[in-house]
């Protein structure tokens, strides 16, 4: 017949080895692109269309030409955000850029209204361009999207807002800016949120696997969210739950044992 002692120890070997098990984030669980080969391998790049304009972004926008007298009348308005653009903070560019109203609209001193939703940067450009050569000799015009932000939060070490100038921000990029994911952040499960034409989009992409390389997904466009879900091991793990917790309900459990053991 076993002894009561001998019961004890399985049952204090048993609970402790099935805590443990369950507090452990093993090796596999926090590999980015993980790949058993040492090949070397070439992945198709992921595709990064042109960003199209939407309503509420805002442009920094800077007019230049030969004919520097006539440049002087936007001295005051568009080119002024020059100056200021690589000086000021963020929030600070964006008081100083040119917003598109919800008509898709973007109002310039001189050129007026231009239509400017669902056209890129460059096509902006050159429409701007066009409306500048009466004006201005040889004009040239630079146009700059101000609202290039992204979002990451949940289990990162830094969660926050960030703001990028970047042409192309790939995810692995933003994570970093939040200081990577922690060692209890689910990186096969990372749910990124983008708005589309009116729509909010949701994917869960996997970062261990190498095919994250080629995913539409795998840069980020201005005003993304990213959330790092945390790992199931999280809830069990030591840093959650304090040790004296633990030590406590521990003893109770072999505390109720013992009284119940001497009373059959």
């Amino acid at each position: 017949m076993i002894s009561s002692f001998l019961i004890r120890r399985l049952l204090l070997f048993a609970f402790g080895s099935i805590f443990f098990l369950q507090s452990c984030v093993v090796q596999r669980q926090i590999e980015y692109l993980r790949d058993d080969s040492n090949a070397v391998k070439e992945f198709t790049e992921a595709e990064f269309p042109d960003y199209t304009l939407k309503a509420s972004d805002q442009l920094y926008i800077q007019v230049s030409s030969l004919d520097e007298s006539a440049v002087n009348i936007f001295s005051n308005t568009l080119s002024q955000t020059a100056s200021f653009f690589g000086t000021i903070q963020p929030y600070g560019a964006s008081l100083m850029s040119y917003s598109i109203d919800r008509d898709g609209f973007l109002y310039l001193p001189v050129i007026g209204n231009i239509y400017a939703k669902g056209k890129t940067l460059s096509q902006l450009s050159l429409v701007l361009k066009d409306s500048l050569r009466h004006i201005l000799s040889q004009p040239l015009v630079t146009v700059k999207l101000v609202n290039s932000y992204v979002s990451v939060v949940g289990e990162v070490r830094n969660p926050g807002h960030y703001v990028f100038s970047q042409d192309k921000l790939s995810i692995f990029d933003a994570i970093s800016l939040a200081g990577d994911i922690t060692e209890y952040g689910n990186r096969e499960r990372v749910a990124l949120v983008r708005n589309n034409e009116g729509s909010n989009l949701k994917a869960i992409l996997n970062l261990t696997s190498p095919d994250i390389l080629t995913s539409e997904f795998y840069y980020i466009r201005p005003n993304d969210l990213i959330y790092i879900k945390p790992l199931r091991n999280k809830f069990w793990g030591l840093r959650q739950i304090p040790l004296t917790v633990f030590l406590s309900a521990l003893t109770t459990g072999l505390l109720m044992y013992n009284i119940i053991t001497r009373n059959y």
